[in-house]
């Protein structure tokens, strides 16, 4: 085949696919720009998901009559004019693709009155092909209107995913711009209903208060920090007892931009090391200042990724704040300068002598399934003989290898998650009805995750409806719940479930939160009898030496051990 130039309109629709990737890049983009034009109060209006409509209008400078035609142009930008601008970029946008990419897979309504005039204008586009423009009245800001978005590309139409699904997306690009810009007032509205509204107040803390709930805020801890070469990271994180089953909380503002950083992600997770469980992650929502030649956003055309030209001064500053701020709130594990990164960490005063010997996890902390067992090990646990209990966490037991210290909470976790696992198997499971059915607000991507996984929730207990467009009344959970809401424990599934690949792993993520939320504590006082009722049913689990989080439920200290630190041999 000869080589030829491609067709300006074929050209324009692979253009527009690096950028407009489906419809919530439609409305970051042109948020965006009202962000550059200095809005204080921006609205998006959505019908279908997106797919039918889009509609973004703003407070902000607005287009100049003469510069409205010009906006369509690819590569047509106010924001930079020489090379040296993209050294030092401080706007959202300045690639001048936008506008020119979501006309040529749309019907589009450009709108605009520049502050100070007297009269407005528009200019309309199909498929990137100007059809008409005139005067028009109108207020001072712009409007974007776009409709049938990828009808004239229907391979991107067809693999984009429900309308609710959609929306979804779209609702976690308006909440994340508006934690990225507090000072401006966000608002969305879905299908004619609001779905979202920010202040605009300024402070950080009630835009957060908008997006994860006032319980949720009320818990965070503020983070603040410099360098010596003024870099500056500010912001709010969850204490560890507020913790999420995935990473979709943590969220990175660098210069206001909304970013993916796996070294800020690093940096955040390495300042929780010791404080969270293993599996469950922090709400976090971090702002970076730098200087604008530090970073490089010119990396992808959907600007969500960035270079830091000093990666290690930023990461040590992330992480020193955010860990200074939890060990004012949290105890922290002291380890011995001795001990290897893979030893347990001891709590406390280091002590003046090596450890015991004897410190054997069953199985060790890196067996990576909860039923590939050490070959040292039997499968099944011996027949054991309860003694009593250590600290209202740890049952001690005789067997014929020596003393066994089982972790209740876990031991339990592991006896719960296989009932739960079998009864879901054979759909049985044991529910508890509510007396009162609850109403329970789902965000969009959670109403969609609730109707992919509906059948599985169903075969663990939870029973309901939906309730309107955005709530779920929930009529059982569950039976056996300790220390969860019914509305608690649903939102975490939920997002549990967000993060499933198949439906294997959503049935075990599922068991595994219920068996989690109704095993005992550490710290229940348990009689002789539950706990020898406990260590049956543990010696009966198929795989007894682990909880389903991959956590130990025992340490063994061997008979030999034993005597060897006693001078009997």
């Amino acid at each position: 085949m000869p080589i030829r130039v491609l067709d300006p309109t074929v050209a324009a629709k692979i253009a527009a696919g690096e950028v407009v990737e489906r419809p919530a890049s439609v409305v970051k983009e042109l948020v965006e720009n009202s962000l550059d034009a200095g809005a204080t109060h921006i609205t998006v209006g959505i019908q279908g998901g997106g797919i039918d409509l889009i509609q973004v209008t703003d407070d902000g400078e607005g287009i100049p009559v003469l510069d409205l035609e010009l906006a369509l142009e690819r590569h047509a930008t106010s924001k930079i004019s020489h090379e040296s601008d993209l050294q030092s970029i401080t706007s959202m946008g300045f690639r001048g693709e936008a506008l020119p990419s979501i006309a040529a897979v749309s019907r589009m309504v450009l709108t605009s009155r520049a502050r100070g005039t007297d009269q407005g204008a528009y200019v309309r586009v199909r498929g990137g092909i100007m059809e008409r423009k005139g005067a028009v009245g109108c207020p001072e800001g712009t409007s974007v209107t776009v409709q049938d978005l990828f009808a004239n590309v229907p391979v991107r139409r067809k693999f984009l995913r429900s309308a609710a699904a959609e929306a979804g997306r779209i609702h976690t690009v308006v909440t994340q711009l508006a934690l990225a810009h507090p000072q401006v007032r966000f608002q969305l509205v879905v299908n004619g209903k609001e779905s979202f509204a920010s202040p605009g107040s300024g402070d950080l803390r009630d835009a957060l208060a908008g997006v994860y709930g006032s319980d949720t805020v009320d818990a965070m801890l503020e983070v603040s920090g410099t360098d010596t070469e003024g870099r500056r990271t500010w912001g709010y994180v969850s204490p560890p007892s507020t913790h999420r089953a995935n990473r979709a909380a943590i969220n990175f503002y660098v210069n206001r931009r909304w970013v993916q950083s796996r070294l800020l992600l690093q940096a955040v997770e390495e300042a929780y090391r010791g404080l969270l469980m293993e599996g469950r992650h922090p709400v976090v929502a971090m702002h970076v200042d730098v200087a604008p030649a530090e970073v490089d956003v010119n990396v992808h055309p959907a600007k969500r990724e960035v270079r830091f030209h000093h990666e290690g001064a930023l990461f040590s500053l992330v992480q020193r704040a955010v860990r200074e701020t939890l060990v004012a709130q949290s105890p922290v594990p002291l380890v011995s300068p001795s001990a290897s990164a893979s030893s347990p960490m001891r709590w406390g005063p280091t002590p003046t002598q090596e450890p015991l010997p004897w410190r054997d996890l069953v199985p060790p902390r890196e067996q990576s399934s909860t039923n590939d067992l050490p070959a040292s090990l039997p499968a099944a646990l011996p027949a054991l003989r309860v003694l009593g209990q250590a600290s209202g966490t740890y049952i001690i037991a005789e067997g014929p290898g020596g003393v066994y210290l089982i972790d209740q909470h876990a031991a339990h976790e592991r006896v719960r998650y296989e009932k739960v696992t079998q009864q879901a198997r054979e759909r049985q499971p044991e529910v508890q009805g509510l007396l009162d059915p609850q109403a329970v607000e789902l965000q969009p991507a959670q109403i969609q995750t609730l109707e992919e996984w509906k059948e599985t929730l169903a075969s663990y207990g939870f029973l309901g409806e939906p309730f309107g467009e955005s709530t779920y009344l929930l009529r059982g959970v569950p039976n056996g719940l300790k220390d969860a809401s019914p509305e608690g424990l649903l939102g975490e599934v939920l997002d549990l479930l967000s993060q499933a690949r198949d439906p294997a792993q959503a049935s075990d993520s599922v068991a595994a939160s219920i068996a989690c939320h109704s095993a005992v504590r550490a710290g229940d006082m348990l009689s002789h009898e539950e706990m020898v009722a406990l260590v049956r049913q543990l010696e009966g689990a198929e795989s007894p030496h682990t909880c389903p989080h991959g956590r130990p439920t025992m340490l063994h200290l061997s008979a030999n051990s034993l005597e060897r630190e006693f001078g009997r041999r």
